[in-house]
């Protein structure tokens, strides 16, 4: 196929990453095609950066409305953008097929339509979950693995990256083991710290970097930033610790090894199908994981950092 191929991907940031298998199996099966995704431009750019695709689209909700009603009204810019593309494939909720009714009125193309989530019932990892709607290309057997090249930054060897939240609190390990283990870190290592969050985590970035007896030269807060910014912040750092999140599945594709403190989602579907990253969870609730634990599991997978 030397077309138009475009990609449709929603949701959150570690969606979007386990997605990326399957937009690098297109690739891989089409080396002449321009590849496109439509999605939140702030997450698709990742892929632009990797150079997995050509270009991304915004996906913006007012436009896209009338494709999600019965015979609804399309707006004439995205008739005339979906009639440009010879595959479709979309991982847009759609359990009645009305998006995927109202874009052959504007297209001849081929649509596969793929799962916006994976079944948990299916005890099938979420990457396989996306790739397997490919099958209807003959690609088979492609690397599950989500994996993001950027430009080559060398590592401070003594540079940690910490992730202390997430999308929910339930999946936080509380922050007063997060305040132990950054105190045992300042005290006990030459480390580098770089701590990362959203605007949710604002001030608890806060309180952790001005932890009694830390050194602030020792500490980088990264709030907010744009994901392919921090994604070049985190390829500077050795070692990873964070929790069930996106910005986890984030540091598992760009190759970096650590260790996660997971919480009560299905391991088995959702974590990062990384050899580099280690699950570490409590049989009674992430709250009941203890900071030894985790400190004896960074000495293990980083000495160099410790």
């Amino acid at each position: 196929m030397r077309g138009k191929i475009l990609v449709i991907r929603g949701g959150a940031i570690g969606d979007f990453i386990l997605t990326l298998p399957a937009i690098a199996a297109l690739r891989g099966q089409f080396p002449e095609a321009h590849l496109e995704v439509l999605g939140y431009p702030h997450i698709v750019q990742l892929a632009l950066a990797a150079g997995l695709v050509d270009r991304v689209q915004a996906i913006e909700a007012r436009p896209l409305a009338g494709f999600f009603a019965r015979n609804g009204e399309l707006v004439e810019d995205l008739v005339d953008y979906f009639s440009e593309f010879d595959l479709i494939v979309s991982y847009l909720y759609d359990p009645d097929e009305i998006f995927q009714t109202n874009v052959a009125r504007c297209s001849v193309g081929q649509f596969i339509a793929g799962p916006h989530r994976p079944d948990e019932k299916s005890q099938l990892h979420a990457s396989k979950v996306y790739l397997k709607p490919l099958e209807r290309l003959a690609i088979f057997d492609a690397d599950p693995v989500p994996r993001l090249s950027l430009t080559p930054q060398p590592p401070f060897l003594t540079q940690l990256a910490l992730h202390p939240g997430s999308g929910s609190e339930r999946k936080n390990w509380p922050e007063s083991k997060w305040a132990d283990l950054v105190q045992h870190l300042g005290a006990t290592t030459g480390s580098r710290l770089l701590l990362i969050g959203g605007e949710a985590e604002g001030e608890r970035l806060l309180r952790l970097s001005r932890l009694p007896g830390m050194d602030p030269a020792r500490i980088q807060v990264a709030q907010s930033l744009a994901l392919v910014e921090l994604a070049r912040l985190m390829q500077k750092c050795a070692f990873f610790i964070g929790h069930d999140s996106g910005i986890s599945h984030l540091a598992a594709a760009l190759g970096m090894r650590g260790t996660i403190l997971w919480g009560s989602t299905a391991e088995e579907i959702c974590r990062p199908p990384s050899e580099n990253m280690v699950v570490l969870r409590h049989a009674e609730g992430l709250a009941q994981l203890e900071v030894a634990t985790v400190i004896e599991t960074i000495d293990q997978l980083a000495p160099r950092c410790t």
